[in-house]
């Protein structure tokens, strides 16, 4: 993948039914497992880049791989609402790939351009 000719999505500005998305963020917070119903593992995870923050839906084994810290890029995702929350998905040909990790000077150049939301300005606290 040429990184240079992919055109990347801030945060701020994904909504709802975009597809194709390729969006570059750090890990804020990584929540608990469950499971579907076929067996697979499911975790929603916390993150963020300059511009704001999001859910992503992280499915089976790369959902073990992430930490928090970790910079990650999603290629070909989509956007939608899951529970009343603008969540992101790797879609169908799409990937998640850490091309980060906490320490290195990527990781801490993200950390400080990312935008923490303030849990005050959100009516439920997220």
């Amino acid at each position: 993948m040429n990184v240079l000719n992919d055109s990347y999505v801030s945060i701020k500005d994904i909504k709802t039914g975009q597809k194709n998305l390729n969006v570059i963020f750090i890990v804020l917070e990584i929540g608990r497992v469950t499971k579907t119903k076929d067996g697979h593992e499911v975790r929603s995870c916390k993150v963020a880049d300059k511009t704001g923050s999001i859910t992503v839906s992280v499915w089976d084994e790369i959902g073990s791989l992430i930490q928090p810290g970790d910079i990650i890029r999603l290629t070909r995702g989509y956007a939608s609402m899951w529970k009343g929350c603008l969540t992101l998905y790797s879609g169908r040909g799409g990937e998640l790939q850490k091309i980060g990790e906490p320490g290195t000077v990527q990781a801490a150049a993200m950390r400080a351009s990312t935008h923490y939301p303030d849990p005050r300005e959100h009516p439920l606290g997220l």
